[in-house]
């Protein structure tokens, strides 16, 4: 049996070499194009979170623009309820004060009452001190101040010498947070919709 040619075994070993090259070449483009391709997916995904992310934040905002204009709305709704309809929720009254066997008053005390959902700055009341005729003896002027929301604020009043009973009457009442102003001497013209709003 004859020995193969040295010159076929050379050939053939550079025919496999050629071949091993070229697959190494390939199987290094197919890994180059996987890698590629991954990348991509993952930019794709990356891109599509992005974009979820960003619609649900557009969203979220759009969203909280409009319960903050419906809320508004709501405010300056009741804000106007309340001043056009301010005697069911503001009122003032005195205490158990004490009388004279023959006429004085003592321990009088004012209170104002606030139902409203909103402070009051000011209320100015008068109180007029009545002998047992009716006569006015003598009036005062007093003011109560920083009246809080759904709460009342007292006042201590003088004591007279003479006086059987006293009257009150509201002269004025402000609210910077109701945009409420209000005086008893105050025109209100015909057919206003909000005649006590406070005018700038």
């Amino acid at each position: 049996m004859k020995r193969s040619s040295p010159i076929y075994t050379i050939i053939f070993f550079f025919l496999a070499l050629m071949l091993g090259i070229a697959y190494f070449r390939q199987q290094q483009r197919v890994r180059k194009i996987l890698v590629q391709n991954e990348r991509l997916l993952n930019e794709n995904r990356d891109l599509q979170q992005s974009l979820r992310s960003v619609s649900g934040t557009a969203q979220q905002i759009a969203e909280r623009k409009e319960q903050q204009q419906r809320q508004q709305g709501k405010f300056v709704e009741r804000r106007a309820y309340y001043r056009r309809n301010w005697q069911q929720f503001i009122a003032v009254s005195t205490n158990d004060y004490r009388t004279g066997f023959l006429g004085g008053i003592k321990n009088l005390e004012l209170t104002v009452r606030n139902q409203t959902e909103y402070p009051l700055d000011n209320v100015v009341v008068t109180v007029q001190y009545l002998r047992s005729n009716g006569e006015v003896f003598k009036t005062e002027r007093y003011t109560i101040s920083e009246v809080p929301a759904k709460g009342t604020r007292s006042i201590e009043a003088a004591a007279s010498r003479k006086g059987m009973k006293v009257q009150l009457k509201l002269i004025s009442i402000t609210s910077q947070a109701m945009n409420f102003c209000w005086a008893y001497d105050k025109p209100v013209p015909a057919g206003a919709p909000d005649p006590y709003e406070c005018v700038k």
